[in-house]
């Protein structure tokens, strides 16, 4: 195969001896080194070639840091990566390898190298001869033998994929299995005999079906306690049993897992290259799956309640569905979040809370263009005139079924005791188990070896607390659930069920509890605001409903005192004060647009708002006088008047807040002086003694 006419040991030079030959050695798995040794041996036997063609034995490097790696690519061979690098910087005058496949199967890798032997001048021999790819034919060659070794890697791919993809059709294929499912002897698909983890998946996926959210099952088994299952997948325990908490990664794992449903699933995920040149996977939407064959083996769920799963974890999903989503029931008061599309433009309306007072209230927003675009929203319509309504129509429509609905949720609440008991129970069994196990290793060993039996006997203690603490747990939990269940359930759920509104309305009633129900019942609700608001609400079964409800009122319209309130108030001044009208509508119920109670400083304001008449200008409407005009008729000093009011020998009307009144006009058209000497005798019959002054000046 060498050159035509060319000994090879012509092409050797005294430049080439005057560097290091470097020996590659490789084998694609460990399987290989450990079996196929002959291979090995030939490799190493090439060092006498290298001998032969005049390097000495101590200038023979081996590069054999890559046994049991395949030659499929670079990225993780650090011998071949070191073989590059010795070769590029000028320090190998020849590569040894037994054949091209034992240097690379890829064909970039391979050429690269003979780009890189080529620029130094660097000799390759393999098991058919010696070559320099700095000559053409040579490197012809050397260009042919690396294709047909990637061309054989290709092919021995191929045979062993088609084998793989054979089996798998037909269901066969042996591949690993999640935790709760193991193989028996005759490789079919069972659960596992473990019935504490049978017990975890059972009231894993029975969790899920009541709260619709990996969060929320997460969130049940820490409340509760429990623990879930899994096996180590690598490392010196690989396969054994495991219990911990349970987390939301291992959650979503669980529910996305197919062979939980009996389903045998091949080609999930494939294979691509990542930049780095290393391989990575790629999950596939369940349409490309290689294989699928549902009822292929027992299952913890069915394949029907594995899709409506990946449909509600979709639904759940941030990233899925760019517009038409529905985004899981969040914290806030909006009744309609993630369900309320704009009827102008057909976008998904959004959700913007604010506070008003004390109270948070939503308003439902379409601003997707308008923020894509930089103009104007389409939509925003307050959402708790909307919500009340479409409140208010579900229970008219569940009030002929809340009694089947009361003894639903008491077998429901009844059945998840049951589940958790039950798990709690084997969770006290294992722990017996662990401790009984113990206890034998201390009892069989031998008294004379003191260290072995010191640290068996602490381990067997171990255990014992372990027991206690899992049985005090248990019993804690059961007597709660037993507490739970007599007061709440049997007494309480029958009470109230005769009463869903109030069951609704009840504050303890969390607003994700009521927009899960609300999503059990509604697909989606459509508004448009015109004149009025257009509420459309299409329900999970095709039925539609419309309402029209009246514009919301603006901020500043809802903060405006009612006008029967104002009506009452103008009524009030015809005989009272401010201050007495404002203790008179606190009195009656009556509450200021921001429903606080009333003073007389707000009475004023919503007087001069409204521009109501104040019992000063009714008075003297009706012809009252004021202190100085009666004063000035009877010709006496002000402070008589005062004093002959007080005595009852006037009468006056107060007007404001101040201790001010207006007075009746005196009858008659007597003499002032007359009138005022019989008004005094009046007033020292009434045992009233008027100011001698106030005598003198009326004298005078």
């Amino acid at each position: 195969m060498n050159s035509p006419g060319t000994d090879p040991h012509q092409k050797v030079r005294t430049e080439h001896l005057r560097r290091d030959a470097y020996l590659y050695i490789r084998q694609s798995s460990l399987h290989q080194v450990m079996h196929n040794t002959e291979s090995t041996q030939r490799q190493y036997a090439l060092r006498q070639r290298a001998v032969a063609l005049g390097w000495p034995m101590e200038r023979v490097i081996v590069i054999d840091n890559d046994q049991g790696i395949s030659g499929a690519s670079a990225a993780d061979r650090e011998g071949f990566q070191r073989l590059v690098a010795e070769v590029g910087m000028g320090q190998a005058g020849i590569v040894l390898g037994l054949e091209v496949s034992r240097l690379a199967r890829n064909s970039s890798d391979w050429h690269r190298l003979l780009e890189i032997c080529a620029l130094t001048r660097t000799l390759i021999l393999d098991e058919d001869g010696l070559y320099d790819p700095g000559q053409f034919n040579d490197r012809l060659v050397l260009g042919l033998k690396g294709t047909m070794s990637e061309a054989e890697l290709h092919v021995l791919r191929a045979r062993l994929q088609g084998g793989i993809h054979s089996k798998a059709q037909r269901g066969e294929l042996r591949m690993p299995l999640p935790v709760g499912l193991c193989y028996d002897n005759c490789d079919r698909v069972v659960f596992d005999p473990d019935q504490q983890v049978q017990q975890a998946l059972r009231t894993f996926f029975g969790a899920y079906h009541r709260q619709g959210s990996a969060l929320a099952v997460v969130r049940h088994f820490r409340q509760q306690g429990l623990k879930f299952p899994r096996r180590l997948r690598g490392g010196p325990e690989k396969g054994q049993l495991v219990w911990g908490p349970l987390t939301h990664t291992r959650a979503l794992q669980v529910l996305h897992n197919p062979r939980y449903a009996g389903a045998f699933v091949f080609g999930r995920n494939r294979t691509c290259k990542r930049p780095n040149g290393r391989n990575g996977y790629k999950l596939q939407p369940q349409e490309d799956w290689h294989t699928l064959i549902p009822d292929a083996h027992a299952g913890y769920i069915s394949w029907q309640q594995y899709q409506d799963n990946q449909r509600t974890l979709r639904a759940c999903s941030q990233a899925h569905g760019h517009d038409r989503r529905q985004s899981p029931p969040g914290q806030g008061p909006a009744l309609l979040q993630g369900m309320v599309m704009c009827g102008v433009c057909g976008q998904r309306m959004t959700v913007r809370y604010h506070q008003r007072g004390d109270r948070t209230v939503g308003d439902y927003l379409c601003q997707r263009e308008g923020i894509a675009h930089a103009h104007r929203i389409c939509q925003q319509i307050p959402g708790s005139a909307i919500d009340q309504a479409v409140g208010e129509l579900l229970l008219e429509m569940l009030e002929p079924v809340t009694l089947e609905l009361a003894f639903a949720v008491q077998a429901e609440l009844q059945i998840r005791l049951d589940e958790v008991d039950r798990l709690r129970q084997q969770q006290v069994q294992r722990a017996r188990y662990e401790m009984e196990l113990a206890r034998s290793r201390y009892m069989q060993v031998d008294p004379n070896h003191r260290l072995v039996a010191d640290e068996l006997e602490a381990e067997w203690n171990s255990r014992l607390r372990a027991l206690r603490e899992a049985q005090e747990q248990y019993e804690q939990q059961r007597q709660a659930d037993q507490t739970v269940l007599d007061q709440r359930t049997k007494e309480q759920v029958l009470a109230l069920a005769q009463d869903l509104p109030r069951l609704w309305h009840d504050p303890r009633a969390s607003d994700q509890d009521r927009k899960r129900v609300v999503r059990l019942l509604i697909e989606d609700v459509t508004l448009v605001k015109a004149e009025q608001v257009r509420v459309q609400i299409r329900f999970k079964a095709g039925a539609t409903r419309t309402l029209e409800l009246p514009l919301p009122l603006n901020a500043w319209q809802q903060r405006m005192t009612p006008e029967a309130t104002v009506e009452r108030l103008r009524l009030l001044l015809h005989t009272c004060t401010e201050k007495q009208a404002a203790d008179e509508l606190n009195r009656q119920g009556h509450r200021s647009g921001t429903r606080q109670p009333f003073t007389a400083h707000l009475v004023g304001q919503i007087r001069r708002r409204y521009r109501l008449a104040t019992r000063y200008e009714h008075l003297r409407q009706a012809g009252m006088l004021t202190l100085t005009e009666l004063a000035q008729q009877l010709g006496v000093h002000p402070k008589t008047v005062k004093i002959w009011r007080e005595a009852g020998l006037l009468t006056g009307h107060l007007y404001n807040d101040k201790n001010e009144y207006l007075y009746d006009s005196p009858a008659g058209d007597r003499p002032v002086k007359h009138q005022g000497i019989k008004l005094s005798e009046r007033a020292q019959a009434a045992k009233v003694l008027p100011n001698p002054t106030h005598e003198v000046h009326r004298e005078a």
